[in-house]
């Protein structure tokens, strides 16, 4: 038995709601996530008008695991805040791919681009 419970992953994502709440206050517990994705999607869903508490915590340094609290306000639920937020850090992120990969074409040609004022130079900016 004790083979079995090492083998199961425990979920990525899970939700908690305290006993008496509506889906306007829910903890979300994330596993094997730590300050990167918490910090940074406690941001963008605080950015959201309507929500009117985000906050995480690392339950303990050795563990991966946030505990993930949102409370909004208005009537919209909890999970549709954390989704936003989700959807909205993703786009962030692709925004900075994207931005690197363009410099980083950039550069490339540049740097094979040779300057005009030295011979067999190359220029290292543009």
């Amino acid at each position: 038995m004790g083979d079995e419970e090492e083998k199961q992953q425990p979920r990525v994502l899970q939700m908690v709601r305290a006993e008496g709440s509506d889906k306007t206050c829910i903890t979300f517990v994330l596993n094997n996530e730590d300050h990167t994705l918490g910090n940074s999607l406690r941001y963008m869903i605080m950015k959201n008008p309507e929500v009117e508490f985000c906050g995480y915590s690392i339950t303990h340094p050795s563990e991966s695991k946030i505990n993930f609290r949102i409370q909004t306000r208005g009537g919209l639920p909890a999970i549709d805040a954390f989704q936003k937020g989700l959807e909205d850090l993703t786009g962030v992120c692709q925004h900075i791919l994207n931005t690197f990969e363009h410099l980083k074409k950039h550069l490339v040609m540049d740097l094979l681009t040779p300057c005009p004022n030295y011979k067999n130079r190359v220029r290292w900016f543009s």
